[in-house]
C-alpha cells in the first residue's frame, strides 16, 4: 500500500500544471462582490463596466485598482493578478479607456501591492472626484 501511494505521489507531482486564466481567476477572487458579470452594487461596490477606463485618466487611479482590498490581497501573485487586472480593463473598459494606455506589468503591479491602502473610500473621493470638478 505505502508503494502505490508513493506512485500516485510522484505521478501527482510529475503532471504538468496548468495556469489558471485570468478570467477564471476573476470568477474565483473578484466576482464574489462583482458578479460573474462585472457589475458591482453602488456605492460599495461598483461596477468594473467603462468606469474604470476613465477612472485611468487620473495618473493616481492607476495605483488605486491595484491597492484596492480585493486585488492586492487576492490570493493570486503579481503576474497573475497583472493579467486579472488588463483582462478586465480590455473586456469592460475598451471603449473608456484613455488613449495612451498601456497595459499593466508585473514589476508595477508589485510595486503597487506593496502598499497598503488605508482607506480606499476617501483615496477613491480624493482622486476620482477630481476628475469631475
Amino acid at each position: 500500500m505505502a508503494r502505490l501511494t508513493a506512485l500516485l505521489l510522484a505521478l501527482l507531482f510529475a503532471l504538468p500544471v496548468q495556469a489558471a486564466s485570468p478570467r477564471t481567476h476573476y470568477l474565483l477572487y473578484c466576482s464574489g462582490c462583482h458578479l460573474v458579470s462585472g457589475e458591482g452594487k453602488h456605492p460599495n461596490v461598483p461596477t468594473l463596466h467603462s468606469e474604470l477606463g476613465r477612472m485611468l485618466s487620473v495618473p493616481e487611479m492607476r495605483s488605486y485598482l491595484v491597492q484596492i482590498p480585493g486585488a492586492a490581497q487576492a490570493p493570486i501573485n503579481d503576474e497573475e493578478l497583472t493579467a486579472v487586472i488588463n483582462w478586465v480593463l480590455l473586456q469592460w473598459n475598451s471603449d473608456t479607456l484613455p488613449a495612451d494606455f498601456r497595459p499593466y506589468k508585473a514589476d508595477e503591479v508589485s510595486e503597487a501591492r506593496s502598499h497598503i491602502l488605508a482607506d480606499p473610500l476617501r483615496y477613491r473621493s480624493t482622486y476620482w472626484k477630481a476628475l469631475d470638478q
